[in-house]
């Protein structure tokens, strides 16, 4: 699959609801400076905590709030790249989190599509289906590959053995997260011939936050070497490509703009993620599940 697929489209419809003295008067006047100073870095203080206690999102939440419709809460039924895209958020998650790396590439060197996941640590994350997924990795003997893992967790394997590892109604458990975290509220709606559960946009501030700092990654705040782009959020950009719900983040940005952080989307995805997995401190996890997504 060619890695800048999908890339070229550019949707002129926005969406209105996804952006939505003298000597005496001296010292006064240091004191006030003082103040004002002291003023300035408790305020300063305050905005760090209220960072702090910002609502916080797996990358599973955030590609999934990207690709669902703020009003009618849910996703495209064209879309059939965000299950397998949810399954590499995982595994990141996983490896960002310390619980999986990949095994040694030895001395034949071998691949990052070739080298099989293997767990660093069990202790429980907390989060629900990361710990299914974890425990899946735990109990597979011998080892799989990122690839494989991608497969067996969206149950899309022709091996009937390995259908147990599926990690079923993934997106209505993460719709269900963002609504225990005041994101996204509950609804149901008629659809001719049934009902469906949907997850509208409750906290529209947490959206545009999220669509904002994807858009100043690549524009405003941009760096040429990948390396010093957040891991996080590098991954955060490249699953949302994958999972085909990016160009959400980038329809409200003016032509200009948008064809700059598309271009940008392309050098990241045009990447040697051999070589720069190759580099120091790198979670190898992350270039293979890219790896995976672009071969």
């Amino acid at each position: 699959m060619n890695r800048s697929e999908g890339l070229v489209r550019r949707v002129k419809t926005r969406d209105t609801d996804s952006n939505s003295g003298s000597g005496g008067n001296g010292g006064s006047s240091s004191s006030t400076n003082n103040f004002d100073q002291e003023g300035k870095n408790d305020k300063d203080e305050e905005l760090d905590d209220c960072d702090s206690k910002e609502t916080r999102l797996t990358l599973m939440e955030e590609v999934l709030l990207l690709g669902l419709k703020d009003k009618e809460g849910y996703t495209s039924f064209w879309n059939d790249c965000i299950s397998s895209g949810l399954r590499g958020c995982i595994l990141i998650e996983l490896g960002l989190r310390g619980r999986v790396e990949l095994e040694r590439a030895g001395m034949r060197r071998k691949g990052l599509c070739t080298r099989k996941i293997i767990l660093k640590s069990d202790t429980p994350t907390g989060d629900v289906l990361l710990d299914e997924a974890l425990k899946h990795i735990k109990e597979t003997e011998p080892p799989e590959t990122i690839q494989n893992w991608i497969e067996y967790l969206s149950g899309e394997t022709w091996n009937p053995l390995k259908l147990r590892y599926q990690l079923k109604n993934v997106r209505e458990r993460l719709a269900k997260n963002l609504v225990e975290k005041g994101v996204l509220t509950t609804e149901k709606q008629n659809f001719l011939l049934f009902d469906m559960t949907t997850h509208p946009l409750n906290d529209n501030v947490i959206k545009c936050r999220l669509v904002k700092k994807i858009q100043d990654a690549v524009l405003t705040k941009w760096v040429n070497d990948p390396q010093r782009i957040d891991k996080r959020m590098l991954a955060l950009i490249l699953l949302a490509h994958a999972s085909d719900v990016l160009e959400n983040a980038f329809a409200p940005l003016n032509d200009d703009d948008y064809e700059l952080a598309m271009r940008r989307v392309r050098e990241l995805l045009d990447l040697d993620f051999e070589a720069e997995a190759a580099k120091s401190n790198n979670n190898e996890v992350i270039w293979a599940v890219f790896a995976a997504f672009t071969k």
